[in-house]
């Protein structure tokens, strides 16, 4: 199969460098395209002469592909090169192992949901209050070290305890956290866990007065959810990339709609 693989350079792997990589895909008959800094990912993937697409980056970047790959109805193949990589994870894939996850250009298919926010796709999940908060502040300390930038914005959200108010179909909902998730996680005290499905077909809705107070998660599973704020916009975490969503907005999902293609050996 003609495939065409991107790879960002910038998403946080270390090893194998970018030119390993791509020297690795080359051997297998790929297209490669090293993104520079002012490549335009999503028109680079629309005009791409490929019969499949295939990412090697963080979840931000899939996401991005993975919205050409639906719309030109052309399978998806996920590389992960990233610093968390819990799309690729979920799929089965080994994130430690990226040159592996090569095989999936020559591997099988299956098809797996997506969710939107309003017209933006997420392969995982939307967060919103505490996580979004410090999200966009990772963002602005981006140059410095990133472990510095996340104690420091750890010490300030715990200085300011704000819960998110909003409303869930029209229903009030006061949470420091708020995740809206494609398809059921196990969730853990301060992390996301695995998914045991991608194709369930169902929203799931999580709400909590945060990891640092000791509550639980109150949990909804729906096709779509409508969350309002009393503002206009509303800082957001997709995929663990800072983004504004204009309110309300519209959670639905998308059963279904991605055609993966995954190596043979990948865990079902």
């Amino acid at each position: 199969m003609a495939g065409v693989l991107f790879v960002n350079p910038r998403s946080g792997s270390d090893e194998p460098t970018p030119a390993q990589l791509e020297a690795a895909a080359r051997a297998r008959g790929l297209d490669v395209h090293v993104l520079r800094p002012d490549d335009d990912l999503v028109e680079l993937a629309r005009s791409a002469d490929a019969e499949a697409l295939g990412m090697a980056g963080g979840d931000g970047s899939l996401g991005a592909v993975a919205a050409v790959a639906i719309e030109r109805d052309l399978p998806f193949v996920v590389v992960p090169y990233g610093t968390r990589n819990h799309f690729a994870r979920d799929l089965g894939l080994d994130r430690d192992d990226p040159i592996a996850a090569l095989d999936g250009f020559t591997g099988r298919e299956r098809r797996v949901d997506v969710g939107r926010a309003d017209d933006r796709l997420f392969l995982n999940n939307v967060s919103l209050g505490l996580y979004a908060r410090l999200v966009h502040r990772r963002e602005r300390h981006r140059r410095r070290r990133e472990a510095l930038a996340r104690l420091r914005a750890f010490g300030i959200l715990l200085r300011h305890p704000r819960a998110l108010r909003a409303s869930v179909d029209g229903e009030p909902i006061g949470a420091r956290i708020l995740l809206v998730a494609n398809n059921a996680y196990t969730l853990r005290l301060l992390e996301l866990g695995e998914r045991e499905q991608l194709d369930g077909g169902q929203l799931h809705l999580y709400a909590s007065s945060g990891p640092f107070r000791g509550g639980g998660w109150e949990e909804h599973c729906a096709e779509r959810f409508t969350v309002d704020v009393d503002r206009h916009r509303l800082r957001a975490a997709v995929d663990g990339e800072p983004a504004l969503l204009e309110t309300p907005t519209e959670f639905r999902i998308e059963p279904l709609a991605l055609r993966v293609l995954v190596p043979a050996e990948a865990e079902a």
